[in-house]
């Protein structure tokens, strides 16, 4: 397995270290319960809902050891105050449309493009990585070819 590094917020450590503790705790009960109620209802040989409690679970574990890895993994992204876009940086971007964007770099985690959160994976942020404002930024997106211009960075 490729040691892939993955970059996290003070945020984005918490919300995922909750999210273990949630899945080890709460889910992991719950759907220990389905499976002992699916497996009490009777024969477990063509139990349809031992079956899906055996899935959830299998699934569930899955996620868990997911979890588990990526914050063993983790490397904390301190807020920047750089006048070169990286981890961390909040960029003020105008479309050669007009349009304007703000965006907050942060690691593939926690992107959330609705929320102003992009990746430092995806191509607009790979693109601004090690710019400086002032700096026109051309970016093949899947929706074609977009040309930036970085007004600010924070």
């Amino acid at each position: 397995m490729e040691s892939q590094e993955i970059f996290l917020t003070n945020d984005g450590l918490q919300r995922a270290a909750h999210q273990l503790e949630f899945l080890r705790t709460v889910k992991r009960a719950e759907i220990a319960q389905y499976l002992h109620d699916a497996k009490e209802s009777g024969d477990v040989i063509d139990n349809a809902a031992y079956e899906e409690a055996k899935g959830q679970y299998a699934r569930l574990e899955g996620r868990i050891s997911e979890l588990e890895e990526m914050l063993a993994r983790a490397q904390l992204i301190d807020d920047v105050h750089s006048d070169v876009v990286s981890l961390g940086s909040v960029v003020h971007l105008e479309a050669n449309n007009g349009r304007s964007y703000r965006y907050k770099l942060v690691g593939a985690f926690e992107a959330d493009p609705g929320s102003g959160r992009i990746s430092n994976e995806s191509p607009v942020g790979k693109a601004l990585l090690g710019h400086k404002a002032g700096d026109m930024v051309i970016v093949s997106t899947p929706g074609g070819v977009k040309e930036y211009t970085i007004i600010t960075i924070e």
